[in-house]
């Protein structure tokens, strides 16, 4: 079992900052924050050069990446393939997004999820289905013709798979899923989070009491805040309960908007970020296909031909970046943003999210200006930025 000692950077532990400490690993799992001078002699060590290192972001709504989308390759392949590609912006945990599809493509991705686990795909953290349970109203990119109610045999199979991930997300609609319904996927641990809906307040405020979890991102494909009809942006921001996605790239939710939800929501459910990306994150593509239909990518946008936005062209790196920058976040906060509250709302904050005793050692280190330098997961390096 070797140790190793990760020095010459400051070091955010999730909580608070440390400096000129060194971070202590041994077999996968973090065992300390100790000052530079108590390094144990036979430690190896890892010299930063400078930068900060933090825990590693934690990515709940991830539908493709590396020029995959989970829909066009529901496999161990395609999961592997997602998870490497949002490594190099820092992601060490994800939960890749199967977008409302068949129910054949969705058992395949199951057992592909299954099979990933099983192989130690890193990064890889479960699944999130989003869909096909949501309201026609409000599909946003999603297929109408797929959009369907749960049914019996959806639940079934559901609650048989969930015992094989550690995490597991649904986004629903109050119009095809029934409090009955959540209450049974809340009590079996599923993240039930409701989205794609015109869900009032007071409809929002009782699937919460049901077991809803989460808001999938927030402001879209949502109805909105009315000063009388809250809707369930209101929900969101007011009630406790519920943790809150939220895309920080500044399309999909203006910096206006956002600054005032950031102010206005109350614990302890928190904001946090998702990517919600597609399939060009890593790579230089300008179109990609979504259940049959053309998605084209321009000025940091990815829209249907008739202007539908469609998931988003950004990375969790950048999207700290912007609340930190544009924002004016403190860097803390905005490092929680994209690790311990999403680790929070998934229930994975006992090992995930920070960087304590005991927990997994999924960091990332970045430069001062928040560029990349490098991704570990489990104290392995699974990405480093090649300078010249």
């Amino acid at each position: 079992m070797t140790l190793k000692a990760f020095i010459g950077a400051r070091i955010f532990d999730g909580l608070s900052w440390h400096e000129d400490a060194a971070l202590l690993v041994s077999d996968g799992r973090v065992s300390g924050i100790v000052p530079t001078g108590r390094v144990p002699v036979d430690a190896r060590r890892h010299d930063a050069n400078g930068g900060m290192l933090a825990p590693g972001f934690i990515d709940l709504q991830v539908n493709g990446g590396g020029g995959v989308m989970l829909n066009d390759a529901p496999t161990v392949d395609g999961l592997r393939q997602i998870c490497s590609a949002h490594a190099q912006f820092g992601t060490t945990a994800l939960l890749p997004t199967l977008i409302t599809d068949t129910p054949d493509t969705t058992t395949a991705t199951i057992e592909a999820g299954k099979q990933a686990l099983a192989q130690g795909v890193p990064g890889f953290l479960g699944l999130h289905l989003e869909g096909p349970h949501l309201s026609v109203a409000r599909k946003g990119a999603h297929d109408p013709s797929l959009i369907r109610p749960m049914r019996q045999s959806d639940l079934d199979q559901l609650l048989a798979c969930k015992e094989a991930f550690p995490a597991m997300m649904l986004t629903v609609a109050v119009e095809s899923v029934t409090p009955e319904q959540v209450s049974r996927l809340a009590e079996a641990g599923f993240i039930v989070s409701i989205g794609h809906t015109e869900a009032s307040y007071e409809t929002a405020e009782n699937y919460a009491k049901a077991g809803a979890r989460c808001v999938t991102h927030l402001f879209n494909a949502m109805s909105p805040l009315g000063h009388r009809q809250p809707g369930l942006v209101g929900a969101g921001l007011d009630l406790g309960a519920l943790h809150c996605g939220i895309i920080a790239d500044g399309i999909h939710v203006h910096p206006a908007a956002m600054a005032v939800a950031l102010r206005a929501k109350q614990g302890p459910g928190k904001i946090f970020i998702v990517t919600d990306a597609m399939s060009p994150i890593g790579t230089h593509l300008q179109s990609f296909t979504l259940n049959g239909r053309e998605i084209l990518r321009k000025d940091g946008t990815l829209t249907l031909a008739d202007g539908t936005l469609a998931g988003a062209d950004i990375d969790m790196v950048s999207s700290v970046r912007f609340v930190y920058e544009k924002l004016g976040l403190p860097l803390d906060e905005a490092l929680r943003m994209a690790s311990a509250y999403p680790a929070e709302a998934a229930r994975i904050d006992d090992r995930k999210g920070f960087l304590t005793n005991g927990y997994d050692a999924d960091f990332v280190l970045l430069g001062d200006e928040l560029g990349m330098k490098s991704t570990w997961i489990g104290g392995a390096c699974v990405f480093e930025r090649v300078l010249g």
